[in-house]
């Protein structure tokens, strides 16, 4: 059992609460790790500023989710498999492509699997991506700069993904339908 606090906007640090907020108003509620986050401003205001950036990129909200949904899975965050996985069926990503990513598989999707295939590959060699890994994304329609902006992405959802294998927050409810084990 974590031993981890999960801060609201009234426990924060002060420094947390703005991101506590805005996380509240984009999603009706603070995401358990969030509150978890939140204990450490410098961690938080990181991570907000990070994901920020990734959702004003070139990828749609289906293709990011995708990624997420990838590197929660590559990464055994049971937590983030949950979140990203309601987010992923909520813009668009069929059931079937959810099922395969969150079993390990490509999802059918050719843009999704190459995306999926890209991240999953960075996490797993560690970033030592060769030229046939970048070619096969470049091949699926994407442009060179855009397997560095799956590196922001990644860089993003490990922050959730080691907070939560670290603090092991529990579920919320709207997530629940969701659970995930590795």
């Amino acid at each position: 059992m974590s031993t981890f606090q999960i801060y609201t906007i009234e426990s924060a640090p002060e420094q947390s609460k703005p991101v506590l907020l805005q996380l509240q108003q984009t999603f009706g509620l603070i995401p358990n790790i969030a509150g978890v986050i939140a204990g450490s401003p410098v961690l938080i205001e990181s991570f907000s500023g990070l994901f920020k950036r990734v959702h004003a990129g070139s990828f749609n909200e289906a293709q990011i989710q995708t990624l997420l949904l990838t590197n929660a899975v590559t990464n055994a965050c049971a937590w983030a498999v949950a979140f990203h996985t309601a987010l992923a069926l909520h813009e668009g990503l069929t059931s079937a492509d959810v099922d395969a990513i969150r079993a390990g598989r490509a999802p059918e999707d050719r843009r999704q699997a190459a995306l999926s295939a890209l991240t999953k590959t960075a996490i797993e060699k560690r970033g030592h991506l060769d030229e046939q890994d970048v070619s096969r994304f470049i091949e699926a329609g994407f442009r060179e700069d855009q397997v560095l902006e799956v590196l922001a992405v990644l860089a993003a959802s490990t922050i959730t993904n080691y907070a939560g294998n670290i603090a092991r927050p529990p579920v919320e409810a709207p997530f629940d339908a969701h659970r995930w084990s590795a």
